[in-house]
């Protein structure tokens, strides 16, 4: 006999496993097998308080028999996950649509050892809405907007807006001077997953990769500079602004991954500062701006 959990008390994040071919006996044996590094008796804890469950949402017990493929879905929990000392906003919200304005530090979805730590998490939690659902991701270091859907009727507009290129970026940084170049210009490169994993590299052949690049002020030791990405490859105005020999202040992984303790007083100097769009469901011309600063 188990406790089942209450729905309020419930994280609103839940992840999803198919379960792959085997010969367990038990759901339970399964998961031990396929997530090794969660103790056995962890999983039966969080079984007994209802946090595993079934496709229909239902809770699971320890002898839930195991079937080939069945989905689970289980709420993650992370002992001293670390507190993201920065508030996000919410600039725009309609029946459809969520504006934020997302601080630097913050990842917009749980991964790795963030889970309450994430703007999706805040927002639900903010909005009561638990269908919310990112419709593009920025890099944890970088601040400013993100957009989400707030049910899924209309979701696939929104997410059009993104795959099909009808939605304008616009992004700030600050970088040193790159006096020898002329403004404004594009470049365009071929970036492909470079060592380690997480990183991004440039290498020779067609071009994936396009920004165009403009300055806003030029300063002594550093420029403000427009950047405005054509495509949307992971890392690629940090990847862009390395290459042309200004990374942008912060940056820990471009040229080089810089090992360090994270330093909330040395954020990436990267800002997502506008998103322009004909809404896709009103059809009224869209403008948002960041309140961030960088």
């Amino acid at each position: 006999m188990h406790t089942v959990m209450h729905t309020a008390d419930k994280p609103p994040l839940a992840s999803t496993l198919q379960l792959p071919p085997g010969n367990w006996a038990t759901v339970l044996d399964c998961l031990c097998e396929h997530f090794a590094h969660i103790d056995r008796s962890q999983w039966r804890n969080r079984i007994e308080r209802g946090l595993v469950l079934d496709a229909a949402g239902a809770p699971i017990d320890a002898g839930t028999p195991f079937r080939i493929g069945q989905i689970i879905r289980y709420f993650r929990e992370i002992d001293n996950e670390p507190v993201i000392p920065f508030a996000e906003t919410i600039l725009y919200m309609d029946e459809h649509l969520l504006v934020a304005d997302k601080p630097h530090f913050l990842p917009v979805t749980p991964r790795g050892r963030y889970v309450q730590q994430t703007l999706l998490h805040r927002l639900i939690e903010k909005t009561g809405n638990p269908q919310l659902a990112p419709l593009h991701r920025i890099d944890r270091g970088t601040a400013g907007l993100v957009m989400f859907s707030m049910s899924a009727q209309y979701r696939s507009h929104y997410h059009a807006l993104f795959s099909q290129h009808r939605i304008t970026k616009h992004y700030q940084a600050l970088a040193a001077p790159l006096l020898h170049l002329t403004f404004p210009l594009l470049h365009r490169s071929r970036m492909i997953s470079g060592e380690p994993f997480f990183r991004m590299q440039e290498v020779s052949g067609e071009a994936n990769s396009e920004t165009h690049i403009d300055v806003l002020e030029r300063n002594e030791h550093h420029w403000r500079y427009a950047l405005t990405p054509i495509t949307g490859k992971k890392h690629q105005l940090r990847v862009h602004m390395a290459s042309l020999g200004a990374p942008i202040i912060g940056d820990d992984f471009y040229p080089e991954v810089q090992p360090r303790a994270e330093d909330f007083s040395q954020p990436l100097k990267l800002l997502a500062a506008s998103l322009e769009f004909v809404d896709p469901v009103s059809g009224e011309q869209r403008r948002f701006e960041s309140r961030m600063t960088i």
